[in-house]
């Protein structure tokens, strides 16, 4: 379980990393309303993280009273951002993205 959360933790600061890098240089859109206005911010990253951080803290509180509930809810949490993080990447390379790392 542990590892589980950790991965969805990284997948979420790896989502804040790739979507703020995309805003920045114009190569895509935040499409969270709560967050679009974070973005730009340099607390995105902060905020995403202590999101993730704390809603990994409500999981494992859950586990240790409804283990089956956190542990499925957990695999679903990290499936949906493993989704989101290659969904980003995707357009990071589709719009020519990784150009710009060179240049």
């Amino acid at each position: 379980m542990s590892l589980l959360l950790v991965t969805l933790i990284l997948l979420v600061v790896s989502d804040g990393v790739i979507t703020q890098f995309l805003v920045r240089t114009g190569l895509g859109y935040e499409g969270n309303a709560f967050l679009k206005t974070l973005v730009g911010q340099e607390t995105f990253i902060l905020v995403k993280a202590g999101g993730a951080i704390l809603c990994a803290f409500i999981l494992w509180d859950m586990h240790r009273r409804w283990y089956k509930l956190a542990f499925i809810s957990t695999v679903c949490f990290v499936a949906l951002y493993a989704g989101i993080v290659l969904w980003n990447l995707y357009v990071f390379f589709l719009t020519g993205g990784s150009k710009s790392l060179f240049l």
